[in-house]
């Protein structure tokens, strides 16, 4: 009985997550990685995601009942109840939060807010289904991760999170157009209205030519910054230019569909690249040097009051 439980959280967005949970981390710590810190960032992120996702899960009921993708999932086929649902995403934020709060940091507490806040209250309730912006509102929440892992090591939002953040929100609008083109179909249907079914794939991807670049100029401020190396610059500079390739190039040989999907694939492989090129290639040329590493053993022996 608990495999419908677990499909409700969708442990494929967990593990995106996730893998930016941890990049964040390891480019903080710059090879002096606290593992359990490492460990509560794991936990208490992967925790809060699922939460959202499960909430998520509830309030698109009526949606998914009208998409081919997902209208075999759990609650539209009545096999886990919506309260069931409730009670086990409540559970789950509730825990979640509390690993963070306790064995991390504030600041990446307070990212664990707001990326569920802008989930969940935002996106799922109000833009997803109400606003063109809505792809631009749930990035927001996307790119939460990858800071709180940063920010659970330093303590702080410096200018190495900004950049982190910025990155992800603009990686986030190319993926998730490139999602609505490949199954173009179902978000006509259930009368989603992101951009691509607004105002046509081919000036929608403009709009996704424009963000590959400005995801890639990013990226590449690490570099320029001295919190990544000369590796991390050359990789992120070539997957970005291949994925700028299907995008101006790629569009013109294939259907609609599957150019949706290539650009798919191609987003997923370039975010992958770059959570492990800024866990292996960092620099800490601009990391402040009075910040300390938190010791999780001692908030682990003293809770917070």
């Amino acid at each position: 009985m608990i495999k419908p439980y677990l499909k409700l959280t969708k442990p494929g967005i967990i593990g995106g997550n996730l893998v930016a949970a941890v990049g964040g981390v390891l480019l903080a710590s710059q090879g002096n990685i606290n593992w359990l810190l490492l460990l509560a960032v794991c936990v208490g992120t992967t925790l809060i995601v699922a939460s959202g996702c499960v909430f998520n899960n509830v309030i698109d009921i009526d949606i998914d009942k009208l998409m081919k993708r997902t209208c075999e999932r759990e609650l539209v086929k009545k096999v886990v109840p919506v309260s069931h649902a409730l009670m086990w995403a409540s559970a789950l934020c509730l825990a979640g939060f509390f690993i963070l709060y306790q064995y991390t940091s504030l600041v990446a507490f307070q990212f664990g807010v707001l990326g569920f806040v802008v989930y969940v209250g935002f996106y799922s309730l109000y833009f997803k289904r109400k606003s063109v912006y809505g792809t631009l509102i749930g990035g927001l929440s996307g790119a939460c991760p990858p800071v709180i892992g940063y920010c659970a090591v330093t303590g702080q939002f410096d200018t190495g999170a900004a950049v982190l953040f910025i990155t992800f929100c603009l990686w986030q609008i190319p993926h998730s157009y490139a999602i609505a083109i490949y199954r173009f179909e179902d978000y006509k249907s259930a009368s989603i209205p992101v951009l691509p079914v607004e105002i046509g794939i081919a000036r929608a991807r403009y709009h996704i030519i424009g963000y590959i670049i400005a995801f890639a100029m990013a990226a590449l401020t690490l570099t320029y910054l001295g919190y990544a190396g000369s590796w991390y610059a050359l990789g992120m500079g070539l997957v970005s230019l291949h994925w700028l390739y299907i995008a101006k190039v790629g569009y013109q040989k294939v259907p609609d569909t599957q150019w949706g999907k290539k650009m798919l694939l191609s987003s997923i492989f370039n975010i992958m690249v770059f959570c492990t090129l800024i866990s292996l290639d960092f620099s800490s040329e601009s990391l402040d040097e009075n910040y300390q590493v938190n010791a999780l053993p001692a908030v682990i022996m003293e809770p917070h009051s």
